[in-house]
């Protein structure tokens, strides 16, 4: 085959070389193919070819807008912005957390301790387990994909509810499992159709409790009988980012101290109020802990956030506020959206799922005016918005907005 070197098929190789003699020979000799001159170009082709194309299909995780971001583009003063996206706290870190991080400011020049011993000692203390039932993560978003390192590939699947948290689905389809998502009448989770969707090939089951973004509970008898159905290679996973906002909570840890396949994830970014450190851990059978700390980073969780978590935990003051900030923050949304007659699902989370009409539309026009809420459209909701509880002047600011744009 004679002719120029771009009616070739070989992608992947762009070059321009002085020594041309040399090149055209070597490509002569190759492939047979004539070149004239100096210049050799190739046909290209974008590196993504080359990628996996799961990946590339893949929807990535859109978190709540900054609020740099909104100020910046809207022209408004970051001061006078309310963020309700993301489920923070209001309150801030603990108190004890904040003083405990200045402490420390001096010696994060050090690498933190890759086995976390002192904040995993308190946690295994504070829930009755022990020590090697404790796994840390950088926020409990990473206990998830750490599961997901040790039990999924092309071969399994996963079980979750079609409005579960999408982070589920997007670890899921990273490592080429197959996700099998089960209808959820009312927003709830549905155990025993979760139950029966497992297959031989299923390892991994989340029950986020209570779920985001729909804010629904499953209680302790589901979850008992849920349990009884699962066979011995399924991981049952309990996400519990919303635990200290219950007033009675199921006992899942229990499950732990049985030895059962369980996981349960848990969170400081939350209640606590460390949001920006991501520290979050996983309460596990020793056999699980262990495949989940071999799959994880050495230090994944900072100095900065370890010494802050270990602080707050021992903070109980904190969290009280926290919590009755959220009841009463909770209970005025839902009696005003009761009032004006907006359809919302009874929250026991942070946050309250509202349909508002078209949800993409009503946050983008609430941005405009400085407060910032979560458009649902990833979790195939675009009629609903989700509200962060906030302080009670910005809950009040939050409702005017919503009042102003969807009465447009």
């Amino acid at each position: 085959m004679r002719g120029k070197l771009g009616a070739v098929n070989l992608t992947r190789w762009i070059g321009v070389c002085a020594a041309g003699k040399r090149v055209a020979r070597a490509m002569r000799s190759l492939f047979g193919v004539e070149i004239q001159g100096a210049t050799v170009i190739l046909e290209s082709m974008s590196i993504t070819g080359y990628a996996n194309q799961f990946l590339c299909d893949l929807v990535a995780y859109v978190p709540g807008k900054p609020i740099e971001d909104t100020a910046r583009e809207h022209g408004l003063r970051p001061e006078d912005i309310v963020k309700l996206a993301s489920n923070e706290n209001p309150l801030g870190p603990s108190p004890m957390a904040q003083e405990a991080m200045r402490e420390a400011a001096g010696l994060m020049h050090l690498y933190p301790d890759g086995g976390g011993v002192k904040l995993r000692e308190a946690l295994a203390a504070k829930h009755r387990v022990e020590f090697d039932n404790i796994v840390l993560g950088n926020g409990s978003n990473e206990i998830i994909e750490l599961l997901c390192h040790s039990f999924l590939n092309q071969e399994t699947s996963l079980v979750a509810a079609e409005h579960a948290f999408v982070v589920y689905k997007l670890m899921a389809t990273l490592f080429g499992a197959q996700y099998l998502e089960v209808p959820d009448p009312g927003f709830i989770h549905d155990l025993p159709a979760m139950a029966a969707a497992v297959r031989e090939d299923t390892r991994l089951v989340f029950v986020a409790n209570p779920n985001n973004p729909t804010g629904t509970l499953v209680g302790q008898e589901e979850i008992d009988r849920f349990l009884e159905a699962l066979p011995e290679h399924v991981i049952a996973v309990f996400d519990e980012a919303y635990f200290e906002f219950l007033q009675n909570p199921a006992d899942t840890v229990k499950y732990v101290r049985e030895g059962r396949n369980v996981c349960v994830m848990r969170t400081f970014s939350k209640a606590q109020g460390l949001s920006g450190l991501r520290v979050g851990y996983g309460i596990a059978n020793k056999e699980v802990a262990d495949l989940l700390n071999k799959a994880r980073q050495p230090f994944n969780v900072n100095a900065m956030a370890q010494t802050a978590a270990l602080a707050s935990i021992a903070d109980e003051d904190h969290i009280r506020r926290t919590v009755q900030n959220n009841q009463e923050g909770r209970a005025m949304f839902e009696s005003a959206f009761a009032e004006r007659g907006w359809e919302y699902i009874p929250s026991h989370a942070n946050f309250v799922m509202v349909k508002v009409g078209d949800g993409d539309a009503v946050f983008r026009e609430m941005l405009t005016r400085g407060v910032i809420v979560r458009a649902l459209r990833s979790y195939k909701l675009p009629e609903w918005i989700r509200v962060s509880v906030g302080t009670a002047r910005e809950n009040v600011r939050c409702l005017q907005v919503m009042d102003e744009v969807i009465q447009l």
